[in-house]
Formats: structure tokens, C-alpha cells, sequence
């Protein structure tokens, strides 16, 4: 009986794993498709496939935003924005640019800027008074050549024994109001018994040396007006009616009286001034603008020398125009004989 003999036919085994060439080496990677199908086939609605999830150094990586070009997985350089866009094909993902807001751009472009005080001389602080800082800047160092502010200048420096420049200038208009506005004819008339009613608030403004020196001073200022023409010009003609420029730098530097001051204060008590030391005139000199001891740190030592040099050509002119004028008067009368 014959014996049939059955076949063996041997099926091909199912997908191999199947050798796949990566960067980083050969690796035995075993495809997944026919599995992905599969569950596909029986969960429709897991047909759309989402992006995946690729860390932050992988597409810092791949993108670069501040150089010009990169390279590609060839070894060759790409534009910065072909990578950009093969990135963003690749990967999902787009590159992000940080701009700053418009008020830090602004900010960025504008220059900073900032508006310091002007330089001053060393006694004048930013806790100063605003009295004495307007004092320092407007009037003291500026040249006087008024009687009536030149007397004033000088009552006030005599007064500095006893107060200070801040309560001066605090103080200023009732000095204003008690002595006549400073007109020395009125104060030539003031007798013992008006001296002692200069009272504020029951205290004495000045102490009663200092009161009776004015009225004295007041007296021999009328004279000397008689004598040169003005105060002014017997004060200015100490220093040839130019002040006295000092380049102090530092506020030590700064004198209590020099031998000018020393000089008008023996003429000024040999004609019968009262209160008149070299410290008293010194002070005076500055403040009057006869000398001008501003810092050279100072911004106003260069404007006193202008505003000096405005006032001696005003002055020029002048002289020139009374000479002019007399010279006209004596033509005319030489004509008229």
C-alpha cells in the first residue's frame, strides 16, 4: 500500500528584525508599522498622529538665531533661515525671537542724561539755605557800585559779628525797614532814643556798639561824598577800580583780611568810621565785588569776571562821552569869546 508523503512546505518566518543605519551607529531596530495598522484599523479616531515631544536642546540645536548660517545633516553651511524652515518642517516646531517691549527699545536708544547741580564754592552745601545759595549765586563777588547798596553791603558784614549770612538774609527786609532802606542822610538823623526802639519782638536787632557805629558811619559817608563824589568811587579807587581776582581752589585758602583790607580799614577809621576792622572791610570787599574769591571750581568765578569786564567797558564808554562833551562845551565857548 503506498504511503503518500506529506510535504513539508516551511512559511517564510515573520518580519526579521531588520539592520537600520543611524548617526550614532548600527543598531537592530525593529519596525513597528504592522502593529501601528493594526491598532489603527481597530481605533479609527487614533488615525491623526501627534507631534512629538523633542527637548528644548535638540531644536536649540537644529535652529540657531544669531549666526548667519549653520549646517545641515551633510556637513554643508545653509542661510539661518532655510534651517529655520527645514526646522519647522522637521521638528514641528518654529523658532522663538525674544524682542524687548517698545518702552526698553526707547529706553535703549535714548542716551542716559542726567542734569547735575552747577559746581559751588565748599561753604555752600545742598543743605544750605535757598536764601544763601540765590545770595552766593545773584549778589555775592558781583561788583557794587551804588551808595545806597554799597552802605548795606558794609552794615551787613559789620553785622556778621553777631549773626550769620542765613539769618542776615532772612532778616534782611526788617533790616531794610528799621534803617530807612539804608539811605544814609535819613540814618545821620537817628538820635539815642530811636536807636534804642530798633527792637524785634522786644530783642535788640544789633547790639548798641554796633547801632550807634551806624549812625556814626552814616555821618562820615555824607562827608566823604563831598570829599571823592560818591562811596563808590572812594571804596573802588583802593584797587584802581578793578577787583582783585583770586584763584583759591580750596575754601582754606580763603582769607579772613589781607594787607588791602588792612590799608582802607586805617583810612576808613582815621576819617571817623566806627566798626571798621580789616576782617570787617575784607568781608566787605567780597561781597561788594571788590575782590573776587569765588573757587575756580566755582561756576561763578567766571561769570563775575564777565559781568567785571561788561561793567569797566560800560564805564570806558562813559568817560568817553563825558570828554567828548566837555571838549564840545569849551569849543563853544572859545567860539562865543
Amino acid at each position: 500500500m503506498p504511503v503518500a508523503t506529506k510535504l513539508r512546505s516551511y512559511a517564510k518566518p515573520a518580519s526579521e528584525p531588520r539592520a537600520i543605519l543611524k548617526p550614532a551607529g548600527n543598531r537592530v531596530a525593529v519596525s513597528e508599522e504592522p502593529k501601528r495598522e493594526k491598532e489603527n484599523m481597530k481605533n479609527p479616531q487614533r488615525t491623526r498622529k501627534e507631534a512629538p515631544q523633542i527637548p528644548d536642546s535638540v531644536v536649540q540645536s537644529n535652529v540657531s538665531l544669531d549666526s548667519t548660517c549653520s549646517l545641515d545633516s551633510s556637513g554643508k553651511k545653509v542661510n539661518s533661515g532655510t534651517a529655520s524652515r527645514r526646522s519647522v518642517k522637521r521638528n514641528g516646531f518654529k523658532p522663538v525671537r525674544v524682542v524687548p517691549d517698545a518702552m526698553d527699545v526707547a529706553t535703549l536708544n535714548t542716551p542716559f542724561k542726567t542734569t547735575a547741580p552747577p559746581k559751588r564754592c565748599e561753604w555752600i552745601t545742598p543743605n544750605s539755605d535757598p536764601l544763601y545759595i540765590a545770595f552766593h549765586d545773584e549778589e555775592w563777588g558781583v561788583p557794587v557800585d551804588d551808595d545806597r547798596k554799597l552802605f548795606e553791603l558794609l552794615v551787613f558784614s559789620q553785622a556778621l559779628a553777631e549773626h550769620s549770612w542765613p539769618a542776615i538774609l532772612k532778616q534782611r527786609d526788617i533790616f531794610r525797614k528799621l534803617f530807612e532802606n539804608f539811605e544814609p542822610s535819613s540814618l545821620a538823623q537817628f538820635t539815642e532814643k530811636k536807636l534804642l526802639t530798633l527792637k524785634i519782638k522786644g530783642n535788640s536787632l544789633l547790639s548798641e556798639p554796633k547801632l550807634r557805629a551806624i549812625v556814626e558811619n552814616a555821618k562820615q559817608l555824607l562827608k566823604i561824598k563831598q570829599e571823592f563824589g560818591s562811596f563808590s568811587n572812594y571804596c573802588w579807587r583802593f584797587v584802581n577800580r578793578k577787583p582783585i581776582r583770586n584763584e583759591f581752589r580750596y575754601g582754606r585758602q580763603v582769607p579772613v583780611k589781607t594787607p588791602k583790607a588792612e590799608l582802607i580799614s586805617k583810612d576808613m577809621m582815621r576819617r571817623g568810621f566806627q566798626c571798621v576792622g580789616p576782617t570787617v572791610v575784607y568781608s566787605f570787599m567780597q561781597v561788594a565785588g571788590l575782590v573776587n574769591d569765588h573757587l575756580l571750581t566755582c561756576y561763578r568765578y567766571q561769570e563775575c569776571n564777565v559781568t567785571t569786564k561788561n561793567e569797566l567797558k560800560t564805564e570806558i564808554n562813559d568817560e568817553k562821552v563825558q570828554n567828548e562833551t566837555t571838549e564840545l562845551t569849551q569849543i563853544q565857548l572859545l567860539k562865543v569869546v
